[in-house]
């Protein structure tokens, strides 16, 4: 995958994984410090998460190499800033994750149709696994479809990959399929998989209590004022292991899912984490990158 494009959507590393937390970490927190972070500062920070100093190091090499951060010595002090080019890929990660968008029965769908040759199979290539990873489904080889709202985002991946002019978009009504259109979807998307994601980060995190006294509980929904370094490692995992979520569930309509689809209580739960843990988080960031 171009470095460009592993900027739209990175399916390298598995969350939990030290390269996957310094993303996380890059992507939450070090824009708001305004793009750069003392290597101590760094070290702390991961290491309350469980990432060893050394661990931390041989993440941050493979990021320099994907083009996220930069070596940036100030004065006497190392530090890693925030390389310009990786913003825009950061924003639109920002879109995706934090501002999950279901389609509704009765809006468009976008189909993909593309044609390449032999000589350019490693493009081919690449362009599935981005079209994967943007949640698309495979209706046949060669044609691929989503939610309308997902236009924006595979015209950006056509253009990088440099094959938009190899490939046809069209928008849609929901496609007139020989079987119910939940089963043909099933089929399109793997569905027990992605219902399978989003039950194991319900389980995760629907009894998450940051206070060592237990305060929370599953009903009521994540405690409100957790401590700032509690908060900082849990919203830092919680992230890590929603984040790719929503690129491989593509916010699919009621038509298209099961009865028991457990994506919405995840969604809300998500936002419900995000609403108790992501400005104390920030503020334990902000006081340790500061020398606190």
């Amino acid at each position: 995958m171009s470095r460009a494009l592993s900027q739209i959507v990175d399916l390298d590393h598995t969350s939990g994984s030290p390269t996957s937390l310094l993303r996380t970490f890059v992507g939450l927190h070090l824009r708001d410090l305004g793009g750069w972070i003392r290597v101590a500062a760094l070290l702390d920070l991961l290491a309350a998460a469980g990432v060893s100093n050394s661990s931390t190091r041989s993440a941050v090499s493979r990021l320099k190499g994907k083009g996220l951060l930069i070596p940036d010595k100030r004065g006497t002090v190392a530090g890693y800033r925030l390389d310009p080019g990786a913003v825009t890929g950061l924003e639109r990660g920002d879109r995706r994750i934090f501002s999950y968008r279901g389609q509704r029965d009765d809006e468009p769908w976008c189909l993909v149709s593309y044609s390449l040759p032999e000589v350019d199979r490693s493009k081919r290539v690449q362009l599935r696994r981005a079209l994967t990873g943007l949640g698309f489904g495979a209706v046949i080889d060669g044609l691929w479809i989503a939610p309308g709202h997902l236009r924006a985002e595979v015209e950006d991946a056509l253009e990088t990959l440099e094959v938009r002019k190899r490939a046809t978009i069209f928008l849609t009504q929901t496609p007139l399929t020989a079987e119910p259109f939940a089963q043909a979807a099933a089929r399109w998307w793997e569905l027990d998989t992605l219902a399978a994601l989003h039950s194991e980060f319900l389980g995760r995190y629907e009894h998450s209590d940051p206070h060592p006294s237990g305060s929370g509980h599953a009903d009521s929904g994540p405690p409100a004022c957790p401590e700032p370094r509690e908060a900082f490692v849990l919203w830092l995992r919680c992230v890590d292991d929603w984040k790719a979520i929503p690129y491989v569930d593509p916010g699919l309509p009621p038509s298209a899912l099961p009865a028991d689809w457990p994506g919405m209580r995840s969604v809300e739960l998500f936002a419900q984490l995000s609403r108790s843990l992501a400005e104390p988080a920030r503020a334990h960031v902000r006081e340790i990158a500061a020398g606190g």
